[in-house]
């Protein structure tokens, strides 16, 4: 007799999809009412059959915790993290991709079995990307370039595209929208080293009045430069492309300029916390990292770490207002290689290097959002290890100095 009720309790649990009903007591469950999160003492109908209320679990990676998230832009620099880190609660994920599936292919082993879906979609499709949503909930929008195309222009992807996402996500009835933008964006960008300023974050603050234009509720995140494996922001710096020989060009030597980096996986988990709280809807936040830093103490910083200071390996930073070999490079390297630029060495990223990052007053920063920002000099030795001068060289202890910490300017210290 008791097998018998065991095998229609098993048969029941695989039929419950079906039913729209789940008919289960404490009692007769045993271990595995520990497991599961409907508990109630007599049986409950469902009151939708929507994927996202049977939630399921604990909490962990094998659970579900009833967030069904579409990921756009999850393949590149930023995505993998935010998805491994919505993956790691228990969320079922949608990765909409263009072009090859191989990149998107390796997001896989960021969910559990069959909570990792794919979906081809193109950003000028209005139809692929309501498919890409239509069972989800919450929208994430990390879709971004760091150089203009032949194919899309700056306001093609972080204007149309946003704007043409968000209008998705509110007819699809997606209760969260969280979208990336970027710290300091204006109508009317500072000319730097280019006249005209920044396209970049001038695209950047249209796409996030068009979002909330068609997304009230949406929430906005503002990181400064991110920084983390293969990023566009210490890669960058290290590049053969972007220096001259074993010397870097800065804009007034990077003295004059002030930055906040902050790293990626603190952005991340600010995504996944704005998600998880409805609090959040209709916000702007600051990603700033917990100290502002000089440009070049920053860089000086980072040559240390890889053991290229100028004793051991000749390194200089100097005037790059004064070389025009390195604004010729610039301007080939723009005009020749469209589609990827050399070490992403472009005039639009030159130009950007050198705007100060300025946190606003009242605006919410990480902290708001429950993140604790992590220092650079714990992240970025891990960080740089693959770029160092001696990779395969074991040095003796005290053969090399410490690279030391870079000096954090005082909260009032402007330059």
């Amino acid at each position: 007799m008791a097998q018998h009720l065991l095998n229609n309790l098993q048969l029941a649990k695989q039929q419950v999809g079906a039913l729209g009903a789940v008919c289960i007591r404490n009692g007769s469950l045993g271990s595995l009412a520990k497991y599961s999160t409907i508990t109630d003492e007599e049986p409950r109908q469902l009151k939708t059959v929507r994927l996202t209320s049977l939630k399921r679990g604990t909490g962990g990676r094998s659970s579900f915790n009833g967030m069904v998230v579409t990921i756009f832009g999850a393949t590149g620099f930023l995505g993998p993290m935010v998805a491994y880190k919505f993956g790691k609660i228990g969320s079922q994920m949608i990765f909409p991709y263009r072009a090859d599936f191989y990149p998107a292919m390796r997001l896989k082993p960021t969910g559990d079995l069959g909570q990792v879906l794919f979906h081809f979609y193109n950003l000028r499709d209005e139809k692929s990307i309501k498919e890409s949503m239509k069972y989800s909930n919450v929208v994430v929008n990390l879709v971004g370039r760091q150089w203009e195309t032949r194919n899309f222009s700056f306001n093609d992807v972080h204007v149309d595209g946003a704007r043409l996402i968000a209008k998705c996500a509110r007819e699809c009835g997606v209760e969260r929208l969280i979208h990336l933008s970027a710290m300091n964006v204006t109508p009317e960008p500072e000319p730097k080293v280019y006249a005209g300023g920044s396209k970049w974050l001038k695209s950047k603050y249209y796409g996030e009045q068009a979002v909330l234009e068609e997304f009230p509720n949406a929430t906005i995140i503002r990181p400064a430069d991110m920084y983390g494996r293969e990023d566009h922001f210490l890669w960058y710096y290290q590049h053969i492309w972007r220096r001259q020989g074993r010397a870097l060009p800065l804009w007034e030597k990077g003295e004059k300029t002030v930055k906040a980096p902050v790293f990626a996986g603190d952005i991340a988990t600010a995504i996944v916390n704005a998600a998880k709280d409805p609090e959040t809807a209709g916000k702007i936040y600051q990603g700033v990292g917990p100290h502002r830093y000089l440009l070049s103490e920053i860089i000086d910083y980072l040559y240390r770490v890889m053991q290229k200071d100028d004793k051991y390996w000749g390194y200089i930073r100097y005037n790059m207002k004064y070389d025009p070999i390195f604004f010729l490079r610039t301007f080939l390297t723009d005009k020749f290689t469209i589609s990827n630029p050399v070490g992403e060495l472009n005039r639009e990223r030159v130009e950007r290097e050198y705007i100060n990052d300025v946190i606003l007053e009242g605006v919410p920063t990480l902290e708001d959002l429950g993140v604790t920002p992590t220092l650079m000099d714990d992240q970025i030795p891990y960080e740089m290890k693959p770029y160092s001068a001696f990779l395969y060289y074991t040095p003796e202890p005290g053969e090399f100095p410490e690279p030391g910490k870079p000096r954090p300017l005082d909260k009032y210290e402007f330059v």
